[in-house]
């Protein structure tokens, strides 16, 4: 089941965070994106010492008017033709929002075929919503609108089609609610990360794909990480991103994905580290040597 040509350009851009140190936002996502053989041009909204889950950082947010001036700069080198498409991950204002989406209108203008994937950052359970209350309507109103991918996790698909996710059914009704509100002209994938239903096996955590030719499941043991470590969204959505623009098969990609993932994860759960560790298991990150299977659903 192919779903879109793999031979893509090699070129994404990517707008997020980012932090000097650890591995959150761009510093999650641009290192797996390089080891699965994509150029990044990394676009950063802030630049923060580390990531905010500690509780103290420094460091400065970055304006929305920065994104526009990088694109140009961009475009003027006459690249954006060869760029595959848009990542973007934590949006902290409506004013960048809006940065984004532009930013994906002008890569769509000289290469239509670029998918935009929307990782919708803005809670979670545990923390609640952690951006301005505003804002999460502006996500919906104008990123998913715009997306070809979206990457929530359990609490944002809640947030963003206002259904309750307890049980598989729950969450392929909200998968396919949220699929409604995106891009038409894309193949409008969702991606639900960290999915933790009543219905599930015990001490397993899930990742659901959906698309208009199937869905498929993704489960791997669940690791006593607490905290949980920060970053891991960030990642699982670069990873699947860019698995999905090389074989343009959701179902690939969703078990590639998870079982890069899951490799970072148990090496950050050995090594007892607060960061997880993108670096100690890059071989992973393009070549999982233990997969998980994603498994089709009726």
């Amino acid at each position: 089941m192919s779903e879109r040509p793999v031979s893509v350009p090699r070129n994404l851009l990517s707008i997020q965070s980012w932090v000097s140190y650890g591995h959150v936002g761009n510093a999650a996502a641009i290192f797996p994106l390089q080891r699965l053989g994509f150029e990044v041009w990394g676009v950063h909204t802030v630049q923060f010492s580390n990531h905010t889950g500690y509780g103290a950082w420094t460091g400065s947010v970055f304006p929305p008017e920065l994104i526009a001036e990088l694109l140009d700069g961009i475009e003027a080198r006459g690249v954006l033709g060869s760029c595959a498409g848009v990542l973007s991950g934590y949006l902290g204002s409506a004013g960048t929002v809006a940065a984004v989406v532009e930013a994906v209108r002008r890569v769509r203008s000289v290469n239509p075929a670029a998918l935009y994937c929307c990782d919708p950052v803005m809670g979670d359970v545990g923390r609640g919503v952690f951006v301005h209350p505003d804002l999460p309507a502006v996500i919906a109103a104008q990123a998913l609108a715009a997306a070809d991918i979206v990457t929530p996790n359990q609490f944002e698909l809640e947030l963003l089609t206002g259904m309750t996710v307890e049980t598989l059914d729950h969450a392929l009704a909200a998968a396919h609610a949220l699929r409604e509100r995106l891009h038409a002209g894309g193949p409008r994938i969702v991606l639900v990360t960290s999915l933790n239903r009543t219905d599930a096996p015990a001490e397993t955590i899930e990742t659901l794909v959906v698309t208009d030719t199937g869905a498929w499941l993704c489960r791997t043991p669940l690791l006593p990480l607490e905290p949980p470590r920060n970053g891991t969204g960030d990642a699982i959505a670069a990873l699947f991103y860019g698995q999905y623009l090389r074989t343009g098969r959701a179902d690939e990609a969703l078990s590639l994905a998870m079982s890069a993932l899951y490799a970072v994860l148990e090496r950050t759960h050995t090594a007892g580290t607060r960061e997880i560790q993108l670096v100690a298991a890059q071989d992973d990150l393009a070549t999982p040597q233990r997969m998980f299977p994603a498994e089709p659903l009726a």
